[in-house]
């Protein structure tokens, strides 16, 4: 992957035509040409003039009488001169750095190129959606108008949506939980606490024999490291900030993975670094007023299992697919039917480069949602972390890694899922045959889930 000084000097149509397909301003682009422009011309003074000053230095030490006074009065305003450029030169670098850091991730070229998320590309379908028969239109016209048969099942009873469900089983309270922390958080209870955590455990015993270290990372952040990760003004309403200090709780395990490695050089024959991390996440959701405001679909606070890959460059696209597969063999054990979706330039983020998503079939709403995010975000965060590869650890770079990150599980979005997908006329829940073994010894406990 070329780096954005790199294409800024040698390709900046390349950067300036990724702006226009993201539909971002390319004046950001000629800022930071034009910054690069004056750092290489000051560069270019202040190389001619510390030659010079090297000369003058020479000169004084092989000469005597006037002539070595004149040459130590040039050389002292040469130096200053030096220093003067060497501070304009620096402070030059650095809004140029900041110029570059503000430029989104070259978008791959399989990208989707559109405004918003209405031009999102299907790119597969799986499984066999149960649809309420008054969904039956919709979901026909949504999967044959993009060009895909999908077998069905039509239902003539409509399942409850998960919040009204899980409500009424006393197995969430959410009023509760407004009264005494705010809207969008929850109390869970009894079965789904037993089924959260057995979703946990089979995301990790999944991702630990796919060859992941398993980890359980900081829950909170630095700032310098979060804008390593992240588009930080784009980012900062989403996330909490501990007040007094300069830490922010994790919005994803993410964030604090790609750091494990910040300021290193790997080994070329380390890579890849497999990680699977297993965290609290914690959100604002700002802007998303309306949106899924009754049960636990879109919250302040939950948990989720998460792929990282550190990959050489020359893997990280087939990487990319290895994580999207990862995640549609465990959503696939949940029998969820699902599609995965190639994420269009606009709705894209800054990070990435590509993204898939994979919606899940959600019987009680009839149409698909958001579950798992898919993303290789090439040397967008190794440059911003400084995480190099080389030869050997420690040895001359050969270049920046590329970090590649994937939703595994998202526990209470995946819960929704359950509900909606497995519910049963007269009120139960089928667990998934894939959970069966974390979840028969409690058996006895379940008021709702049911294993037969």
């Amino acid at each position: 992957m070329w780096s954005m000084l790199y294409l800024l000097r040698n390709n900046p149509e390349k950067l300036i035509e990724n702006m226009k397909a993201r539909f971002m301003d390319p004046s950001l682009v000629e800022n930071a040409i034009k910054l690069d422009v004056e750092w290489r011309a000051k560069k270019k003074e202040y190389d001619e003039l510390k030659h010079r000053l090297n000369e003058v230095s020479a000169k004084v030490r092989s000469s005597t009488g006037q002539e070595r006074e004149k040459l130590i009065l040039e050389a002292r305003e040469l130096s200053s001169k030096v220093s003067l450029l060497e501070k304009e030169l620096a402070e030059l670098e650095a809004k140029r750095e900041l110029a570059l850091r503000r430029l989104p991730n070259v978008i791959h070229e399989s990208v989707p190129i559109g405004p918003d998320e209405t031009f999102n590309k299907p790119v597969r379908y799986w499984g066999r959606p149960k649809v309420f028969r008054e969904h039956l239109e919709g979901f026909l016209k949504e999967t044959k108008e993009k060009g895909f048969v999908v077998d069905y099942e039509v239902l003539d009873w409509k399942p409850l949506g998960h919040a009204e469900f899980l409500e009424s089983k006393g197995l969430t309270n959410t009023l509760k939980a407004a009264e005494v922390a705010g809207a969008r958080f929850y109390y869970m209870f009894n079965d789904l606490v037993w089924l959260a955590i057995a979703l946990e455990l089979y995301a990790l015993e999944y991702l630990a024999g796919k060859g992941f270290t398993i980890l359980l990372p900081p829950l909170m952040l630095r700032r310098e490291i979060l804008e390593g990760v992240v588009s930080f003004d784009d980012f900062k309403d989403m996330i909490y900030k501990i007040d007094g200090e300069d830490l922010y709780l994790i919005g994803t395990a993410e964030h604090p993975i790609a750091a494990l490695h910040a300021g290193e050089v790997l080994a070329e024959k380390e890579l890849p670094l497999l990680y699977a991390g297993v965290s609290e996440s914690f959100r604002k959701e700002a802007g998303a007023h309306g949106k899924d405001t009754k049960g636990i679909f879109r919250v302040h606070h939950f948990e989720k299992v998460e792929q990282f890959v550190f990959s050489h460059p020359d893997e990280s696209w087939e990487w990319h697919e290895k994580l999207i597969r990862n995640a549609e063999e465990l959503w696939q054990g949940l029998e969820i039917p699902y599609r995965i979706v190639n994420i269009a330039s606009g709705d894209l983020g800054v990070v990435a480069a590509k993204k898939y998503d994979l919606e899940a079939w959600m019987p009680a709403q009839g149409k698909y949602r958001e579950m798992v995010s898919c993303s290789n975000c090439t040397d967008w965060q190794s440059y911003r972390l400084n995480i190099r590869y080389a030869e050997v650890r420690g040895g001359p770079s050969k270049g920046y890694v590329h970090t590649l990150n994937s939703t595994a599980l998202a526990i209470q979005r995946t819960i929704t899922a359950i509900v909606e997908n497995h519910q049963t006329p007269d009120g139960y829940v089928k667990v998934p045959k894939a959970l069966h073994k974390y979840l028969e010894p409690f058996e006895n406990h379940f008021r709702v889930l049911v294993l037969k």
